[in-house]
């Protein structure tokens, strides 16, 4: 199985390194913002994408574009992310070439979800946080009553 695990740089992408031994067995490809991270993934296959927030709209329409070509190239299996906007648009337009989704909601949000999270959610197949007081329905979203799951955290 190919898995493609994909983060905006800083704390999302060390979450996201720290997750990798989950696919141990299977085939794991990067794809983050900066090339500077390459060093850190060993043999696995590694992408640089662009970095996109939400004020700026032509980012994410490049950003949008390049995963979009990313998930042609690689064709996983299954794509993961532990955010920000690189990994909200990868986990939806996964969606398009049915693949299995996973979003891990970043360690940093302690109170509430974050937006990313928030909004991608509802079209994961698999949605955690890494707080149990976040979890299924406790952090009053009402469009997702049900939440993310808890499974322990990455830090």
């Amino acid at each position: 199985m190919r898995v493609l695990a994909v983060s905006s740089g800083g704390g999302h992408w060390v979450q996201l390194k720290r997750l990798a031994h989950a696919f141990d067995g299977h085939e794991l490809v990067f794809a983050t913002v900066s090339r500077l991270y390459r060093s850190e993934v060993g043999a696995h296959r590694f992408h640089v994408i662009p970095d996109a927030t939400r004020w700026n709209k032509l980012g994410l329409v490049r950003l949008a574009a390049s995963l979009f070509f990313l998930l042609l190239r690689e064709r996983p299996s299954v794509v993961i992310s532990t955010g920000a906007a690189p990994g909200y648009l990868a986990l939806r337009l996964a969606k398009l070439f049915r693949c299995k989704t996973i979003w891990v909601d970043s360690v940093a949000n302690v109170e509430q979800l974050s937006m990313s999270g928030r909004m991608i959610g509802r079209h994961c197949d698999l949605w955690l946080t890494q707080w149990p007081e976040l979890a299924e329905g406790s952090h009053g979203n009402p469009r997702h009553p049900d939440g993310p799951r808890y499974a322990g955290s990455v830090f």
